[in-house]
């Protein structure tokens, strides 16, 4: 049925930036072809609708995103110095995508150069990196990855760094180790936004404690709407409007879903009877598909998205929210959600609950780009 306020959504983000968060297409696409040069010779299939992915230049256009963050994630499980080769080739899988549609895709490492691109039609392409384990301990690498274009950096994936805890890892160094501390201090000198998604409690808030630029939550939720580890307890939330960043609510359905969180617990459980690692996406998703519960998996929806964006204005206010997809990150998405065309639906669902047209310029790209801004100054003040 048709609704409106899905039109007055997409009339807005022909004005306004839509900036997600986080697309874990990189990976998928070397998941997918074994190499960046494999990845190169295919990159012409993205301008089509293409099964099994989340993403590809039709979608992005049908879902007004005006700017993407992609996410150069490797897996944890490799060695630090091979993890740091993958990320740069990584890096360099996104500059080629991004030179293979100079018409649709245009390369952003400034604030400026997001509106730039999306005053000229084109998708602001900026680059994150997905875990601390990419720079193996070393400032010269994340150095180096900043000036390769990459602006943040979560400073934990599912497992602990030598100097960060994850949320999803037993606790190591109680929260940031001084080198941990370093790292954020030589983040804010660079102008690299700190990503605290996926590191533990501890982590947040020795984080906060030490940046002096915006930090963001790149693509997780809440913990009062759905228990996860992944998600952001409120005492965190309330510490986020002093430090001035940003929440990008994630549409993970394990993290928006409480029905799926509990039956997340369950498969976790069946996992450690086994010995094996939960954490380990790869695991995981062999162990889920011979788990007699995986058939039992509720379903997530659009609505379970919008609860935590209405809990999140609550706790931070409207001014520290944003959108933070993760698709092509995990099998599934919610239902009204289930690829990256479906934002006009999500801003649609807030305006009829009575969002203003402000209120959703803000969450979707307004919010995110004054963070990115701040950081940029403060690095300019430090740097």
């Amino acid at each position: 049925m048709h609704n409106p306020s899905v039109d007055r959504a997409r009339a807005l983000l022909s004005r306004t930036p839509l900036v997600d968060g986080h697309n874990d297409l990189p990976w998928a696409l070397r998941d997918r072809h074994g190499s960046v040069p494999a990845v190169t010779a295919a990159l012409s299939d993205l301008a089509n609708t293409l099964p099994g992915l989340h993403t590809d230049l039709p979608r992005l256009r049908a879902g007004g995103v005006g700017a993407q963050f992609w996410s150069v994630w490797v897996p944890c499980s490799l060695a630090e110095h091979e993890a740091v080769t993958v990320t740069v080739e990584q890096v360099e899988l996104v500059h080629r995508l991004i030179a293979a549609y100079p018409a649709d895709l245009a390369l952003a490492t400034t604030a400026d150069q997001v509106e730039a691109a999306f005053a000229s039609g084109r998708i602001a392409s900026l680059i994150g990196a997905e875990g601390g384990h990419s720079i193996a301990s070393s400032l010269g690498a994340l150095g180096a990855l900043h000036r390769l274009g990459v602006r943040y950096m979560t400073l934990t994936h599912n497992d602990n760094t030598p100097w960060a805890d994850s949320a999803t890892d037993e606790p190591g160094v109680g929260g940031l180790s001084d080198f941990g501390r370093e790292v954020v201090a030589e983040m804010n000198r660079l102008g690299m936004l700190v990503d605290l998604s996926h590191v533990a409690d501890t982590t947040m808030r020795d984080a906060l404690a030490v940046t002096t630029a915006p930090v963001i939550f790149s693509h997780s939720s809440c913990r009062a709407v759905a228990e996860h580890p992944r998600n952001v307890p409120d005492d965190v939330l309330e510490r986020i409007p002093g430090n001035g960043g940003v929440v990008m609510v994630t549409f993970v359905p394990r993290f928006v879903s409480p029905a799926i969180a509990a039956w997340d617990d369950r498969m976790a459980e069946a996992m450690a009877a086994q010995g094996l690692k939960h954490s380990d996406l790869a695991v995981r998703e062999r162990f889920h598909e011979t788990w007699e519960g995986r058939h039992e998996q509720p379903q997530a929806t659009l609505e379970d998205v919008v609860a935590h964006l209405e809990h999140a204005r609550e706790v931070v206010g409207i001014e520290h929210i944003g959108i933070g997809g993760d698709y092509d990150g995990c099998p599934e998405m919610p239902t009204g959600l289930t690829d990256v065309g479906g934002y006009p639906r999500l801003l649609g669902a807030l305006l009829d609950r009575g969002w203003s047209e402000d209120d959703c310029a803000k969450v979707a790209g307004r919010n995110v780009l004054r963070v990115l801004r701040c950081a940029e100054e403060v690095a300019r003040t430090v740097g």
